[in-house]
């Protein structure tokens, strides 16, 4: 019989606020680790894929044992991301709807210091944070650790390297009798050197099967393309996913800034985010993403972490990532609580070997992704085009003089022979523009 909430160990406040969340049953990991945090008696490290609730697996067990009549800092959960804080912070106050006397707060980058600092003044009982920001607010002995009972570290293989510079600074400041939860959607090496360092030696480790709720709907396929048609295919199959949201992934800021150009051009409903825009252009495009009033993310892997939206309908890798964990990273940001999601990634021959090694290490399953034909793309650029000139804004800077010439070119043409010699000239540009291309590699070989 399946285990529900209720099973855990959970109090009504805590089960009242996740069913108003429609959060009925638990997943894998939560019912593996809620009662062992409960229990409080053991360091702990959960492994799952991102999308399986660990967010919830680690933050309905502190929110209870948070200690009200104590006015001191408790827990404090790190992340590699501001965007993932402000979620977690989000998840918590909403899970803690009916215990409003727990104090929350958020202390990422990206944004003033003094405003934080002002906040934690204030009684406190829980913090989110990114490393850096909290170890600038121990610096400048903004922040007390001394009464911390429980150290989080969430997504800890997105930030590794950092908490490999930081994580002595921070431990420093905490009662050693503190508990440390480090969870992460892969166990690397450097992971597993982090636990050693840091965690007690009787450590109790969980894993969730792959076969989870948040992973159980995701569909695994590749596309193989020439790179001079790589665009051009996924023009395509964005058109065939029109009105729904995804997110395109590039390895670089500049590949995303170019592809973001190119959607642009061709009128698709984007935004750009990498780590070199600022945190206020980053946080609009998110805004704009979550609030629905743009359909498509083109990011770098670090830059979308933290974008828990449940209507991401899929996922497209225009480049293959070079880390496994990035590619379980990248997937788990569709088919979000249990919904279904498709995963696309676009290979150029000499990549699909790869394949292989993805579907060993990761324990899942890729299956091809037809690739339109020639003359199926040729159509999608046309209507491309046609959306285009219909999204063009009237240039009133042109004469006057000019407008009556061209109409009288025009004017006997019905509505419907106009529209057909436009594509007529439209298609025979293209068509032209293509042989271009192909001609411009023969003339350097005869040179």
């Amino acid at each position: 019989m399946q285990k529900q909430f209720s099973d855990l160990g959970l109090a009504t406040p805590v089960l009242k606020a996740i069913t108003e969340l429609k959060i009925v049953i638990p997943t894998e990991i939560q019912v593996q680790t809620i009662p062992l945090l409960l229990a409080n008696k053991h360091d702990l490290v959960g492994i799952a894929k991102t999308g399986t609730g660990k967010t919830a697996a680690f933050g309905l067990p502190i929110l209870q044992l948070i200690d009200t009549s104590v006015a001191a800092i408790q827990a404090v959960i790190l992340v590699p991301t501001r965007e993932l804080g402000h979620q977690i912070f989000k998840n918590l106050e909403d899970f803690a709807k009916y215990i409003p006397q727990v104090s929350i707060a958020a202390t990422c980058g990206g944004i003033p210091i003094k405003p934080q600092i002002e906040r934690l003044t204030l009684p406190t009982h829980i913090v989110v944070a990114t490393p850096g920001r909290l170890i600038d607010l121990i610096q400048r002995n903004a922040i007390n650790l001394k009464e911390t009972r429980f150290l989080v570290l969430d997504e800890a293989d997105e930030m590794v390297t950092i908490l490999k510079e930081s994580l002595d600074e921070i431990v420093a400041q905490l009662p050693s009798s503190h508990k440390t939860f480090l969870f992460s959607a892969t166990m690397p090496g450097t992971i597993k050197q982090l636990i050693q360092n840091y965690l007690n030696k009787n450590v109790v480790q969980v894993s969730a099967n792959m076969e989870t709720i948040g992973n159980q709907g995701i569909d695994h396929q590749y596309i193989v393309v020439d790179p001079i048609e790589k665009l051009d295919v996924l023009m395509h199959f964005l058109n065939s996913k029109e009105g729904e949201r995804g997110i395109i992934f590039c390895k670089t800021k500049a590949a995303v800034n170019k592809l973001a150009k190119n959607l642009a051009i061709n009128r698709f409903s984007s935004g750009a985010l990498h780590g070199s825009l600022s945190q206020g252009i980053r946080d609009r495009i998110m805004e704009q993403f979550r609030e629905g009033h743009i359909n498509i993310l083109v990011a770098t892997d670090l830059a979308a972490r933290g974008i828990d939206v449940k209507e991401i309908l899929y996922v497209v890798n225009y480049h293959l990532p070079d880390v496994y964990e990035a590619y379980v990273h990248r997937s788990g940001r569709t088919a979000r609580a249990g919904a279904k999601g498709l995963a696309l990634t676009v290979l150029q021959q000499e990549e699909v070997v790869e394949i292989a090694d993805f579907e060993k290490e990761l324990g899942i399953k890729f299956f091809p992704f037809a690739k339109p034909n020639k003359a199926s793309i040729e159509e999608n650029n046309t209507f491309l085009w046609a959306k285009q000139i219909f999204k063009t804004k009237p240039n009133h800077e042109v004469a006057a003089e000019l407008k009556e010439k061209i109409k009288t070119v025009f004017h006997h043409l019905t509505k419907d022979e106009l529209i057909e010699k436009l594509i007529a000239n439209q298609v025979l540009q293209t068509k032209n523009e293509a042989q271009q291309k192909l001609e411009k590699p023969i003339k350097k070989l005869k040179k």
